[in-house]
């Protein structure tokens, strides 16, 4: 098979003009294997890997499955690996010739990627399986190190295009138990006591009278009470922890009065049996508990996939480059020490406070400042840690370790420790004091009353409005109502933390937003040329360049023109730190930068956006603007908020934007400049406490993390839902920014479907109570009534939101 450049395109199997692995377009001169054209010569070289090994059913499956790899270059990148003390934080498993590790693979996207990663044994000798979780983006290994490597095995995974991400996070992580396992167990076991208890006590409902023998219905009850046991204890100790946790902190919760319905059911059908004078209540026990387990569930569903808790440590790496003795060696960022030297390569993340060593760096602070340009610093100069190097790699000396860093500093703000949830009080347990309340005083005074007429009936009267009153109906609109809305907002898109980040949406008043990487596109922005007409060969000089530059002005621009020219060579090229770009394109002499540097008078400018010019064999040319690029659907969700909410605006950009978003944020938007991390959080805080408002905060990175945490409600937007976003209650794609107004709306809507569920709970337990307090209460009434109540219940508030989703069109 020959591999050449190709100019034009020939008929082929895939679309013209496009990769056959990534399905990216190609450039003018893409490269053609096999009868097939690649835009890159990673793509080729995991095309033919494929091929040699007959798993090309890889692209059968879906069409341009893989992962564009024009920037594949790893070098040492993982030399780290080879550390037997890092292999140990990674791996596992380690025995012998076994080992186990689990990586997290963000670019895990289709069922060509679970096919190819699950048949990584057919590539690699070494490799015994695979597993991939598509929900957590997950990939589980057993490999024998003796045969293949855990560097190599990572290397090769990067070469496939599924390289993993490893963090510090890593050194930390921690085998927790599954909290679901729990609650399946205990729903199954309410579910097997509810379908046998029933089925045994039919004779009862209907007034059987053919089981004669009373060692037969004896043994019947005997066997209802020991499903009934484990129902009463194992399956209900949820509740009364809940409840008890309330009590000692001084409040009374929704399980207050479950619990009390719970032990109510219990005894008095435990006294009825023993004392063989009734049937007892067990079949309503362990339905209405095989209910309110459901229900449970139902509500603490959450994206398995995506994380919540993210911190620094999810954003830095496990390990850096350290020089020592003159030899270079990996050691794991937590063992870092004020004064060691490491070397960091393009695009790397610096982990700590460092002095610069080299002569100039460019450092990326947008994910952590939020400012959007990149900073030009020199030798001696003082970096922070979070900074990303952009360039040629970098020595620095660590001043602080990671411990001590500004990032490590931030995260040491109480507004990170302290729970969020605790400074809410939630609908159904506001509601719950009152509830508690009057149930035990009809409790109390039903006793009063028929205590002078009929003791032994007032006991039973008694305990009959503790069951039919237990509040079980009322506990499951909450959890049914924000469970299905949950799934609804997720399948837009809005993942939300937990059921109750539902509620506190909707009562909020303020919105804050974030600016770079929030309202305007993390990888975009907007380009303009003003002056005079640029010739072909003009353009194509411009395109050469701007190629050999890696600021990110010059790579903006050069992004521009790599579709349409082809770059040539270019002589004599210079590059002026903090001033331009200069050399000579078939000999005319081209310079690009600020105006000083190009011989340029200095315009006014536009005040909006960052200024390029251009001269020509010293003749003034033109000049190249460059700004943010804003969401498309930005003014319109800024107009439908500013009618229901306070919006406002914090960025850690400079105000050079001001006039701009001043014309899509409504008159007297309040509007934050240079806002450095602590100065978001200290502005949301003081909205809180000074003016008693509840605040949502809408950002997306590090810069961000302080003000999501502090805020009522905090919602991370990202273009990658696996990729880093820092810690907050909601993740938002950035596909369905134009629906936030949508999401923030229905919230409301989720609120009064629970209210008018709550009317429907209450509209049984008075017909209950009516029986309960008459002395009427009896075993049919109470099998019909308590189930048909929360069934009721479940119904509505399941069809409802449905319903209104559909009516929003966010289903």
């Amino acid at each position: 098979m020959k591999e050449e450049r190709v100019v034009q395109q020939d008929e082929g199997p895939v679309i013209p003009g496009h990769c056959y692995h990534c399905g990216d377009a190609c450039d003018q001169q893409p490269i053609q294997f096999d009868e097939k054209k690649f835009c890159c010569d990673g793509c080729k070289t995991v095309y033919s890997i494929l091929k040699e090994n007959d798993l090309c059913t890889y692209y059968d499956l879906d069409s341009n499955p893989g992962i564009t790899l024009k920037s594949k270059n790893f070098e040492d990148k993982y030399a780290y690996l080879d550390s037997e003390e890092i292999m140990r934080i990674i791996l596992d498993f380690l025995d012998g010739e076994r080992a186990k590790a689990t990586f997290f693979i963000p670019s895990i996207h289709c069922s060509s990627c679970i096919w190819l990663l699950e048949n990584l044994y057919k590539l690699q000798t070494g490799v015994k399986t695979s597993r991939v979780n598509f929900s957590k983006k997950e990939l589980q290994i057993d490999f024998n190190p003796a045969l293949i490597s855990l560097r190599q095995l990572v290397e090769l995974l990067a070469t496939l295009g599924y390289e993993p991400s490893i963090s510090l996070e890593d050194q930390d992580k921690k085998v927790q138990k599954s909290e679901n396992r729990g609650l399946f167990l205990r729903i199954g076991v309410a579910g097997f006591a509810f379908g046998n208890i029933m089925l045994l006590s039919f004779p009862e409902y209907f007034g059987f009278e053919g089981i004669q023998d009373g060692s037969i219905r004896w043994a019947i009850s005997i066997i209802n009470i020991l499903l009934a046991i484990p129902v009463a204890t194992y399956c209900s100790a949820y509740y009364y922890r809940s409840a008890w946790a309330g009590l000692r902190q001084g409040f009374i919760n929704i399980d207050v009065p479950i619990s009390l319905g719970i032990l109510a059911l219990f005894f008095r059908s435990l006294f009825e049996i023993l004392s063989q004078t009734g049937p007892g209540y067990f079949d309503s026990l362990a339905g209405l508990l095989f209910f309110l387990l459901t229900g449970r569930w139902f509500q603490s569903y959450t994206y398995q996939g995506l994380s919540f808790e993210r911190d620094y440590k999810s954003y830095f790496p496990l390990a850096v480059q350290r020089l020592q003795d003159g030899k270079i060696a990996p050691v794991t960022v937590r063992d870092l020490k004020k004064g060691d030297i490491i070397q960091l390569r393009n695009n790397e993340i610096i982990p700590a406070d460092c002095r610069l060593l080299s002569k100039e760096a460019h450092i990326d602070y947008s994910f952590v400042t939020g400012e959007s340009e990149s900073q030009l610093r020199v030798q001696n100069d003082f970096i922070y840690a979070g900074g990303r190097q952009k360039g040629e790699s970098i020595q620095l000396e660590v001043v602080k370790p990671v411990s001590q860093s500004y990032l490590t500093r931030l995260w040491n703000n109480e507004a990170f420790a302290s729970d969020k949830d605790s400074r809410y009080q939630n609908l159904i347990n506001t509601i719950s004091k009152y509830f508690t309340i009057v149930v035990l005083t009809l409790a109390l005074g039903g006793l009063a009353f028929w205590f002078t007429r009929d003791s032994g009936k007032a006991i039973q009267v008694f305990a009959a409005v503790l069951i039919v009153a237990c509040p079980c109906a009322l506990s499951m609109a909450t959890p049914y109502t924000l469970g299905n809305t949950m799934r609804i907002f997720g399948r837009r898109g809005f993942y939300l933390k937990n059921a109750q980040v539902i509620e506190k949406l909707s009562l909020i008043q303020d919105i804050v937003f974030d600016k770079t990487g929030t309202i305007t596109l993390s990888n975009e922005s907007e380009l303009r040329y003003e002056g005079d007409a640029l010739r072909d060969e003009d353009a194509v000089a411009l395109a050469s360049l701007t190629a050999n530059s890696i600021h990110p002005l010059s790579r903006r621009i050069a992004a521009s023109f790599r579709d349409k020219y082809q770059p040539q060579p270019v002589e004599s090229y210079e590059e002026t730190v903090g001033k331009g770009l200069s050399g000579r394109v078939k000999g005319k002499e081209y310079r690009l930068g600020s105006a000083t540097f190009t011989g340029v008078a200095l315009p006014p400018g536009d005040g909006q956006s960052s200024m390029v010019f251009i001269s020509i064999d010293g003749r003034p040319t033109g000049c190249f603007h460059i700004g943010n690029k804003y969401r498309d659907s930005l003014r319109n969700v800024v107009e439908r908020l500013s009618s229901a909410y306070t919006l406002t605006l914090l960025t850690g950009d400079s105000g050079r934007e001001e006039k701009n978003l001043r014309t899509i944020f409504p008159d007297g938007t309040a509007m934050k400049f240079d806002q450095k991390p602590e100065d978001k959080l200290l502005y949301i805080y003081n909205l809180q406490k000074e003016k008693q408002r509840r605040v949502l905060m809408v950002g997306d990175g590090l810069n961000d993390a302080g003000a999501l945490s502090q805020s009522d409600a905090g919602i991370s937007i990202t273009e990658d839902i696996s990729g880093f976003t820092p810690a907050s209650d909601a993740i938002l794609s950035a596909e369905s920014f134009h629906q936030l107004p949508d999401f923030l709306s229905f919230t409301g809507l989720a609120r009064k479907v629970i209210i008018s569920s709550f009317i429907i709970s209450f509209m049984y337990n008075i017909v209950g109570l009516s029986f309960a307090l008459a002395g009427l209460l009896t075993p049919l009434v109470a099998a019909i009534l308590m189930p048909l109540s929360s069934i009721t219940v479940v119904a509505f508030a399941t069809l409802s939101t449905n319903v209104l989703a559909r009516q929003r069109k966010i289903l």
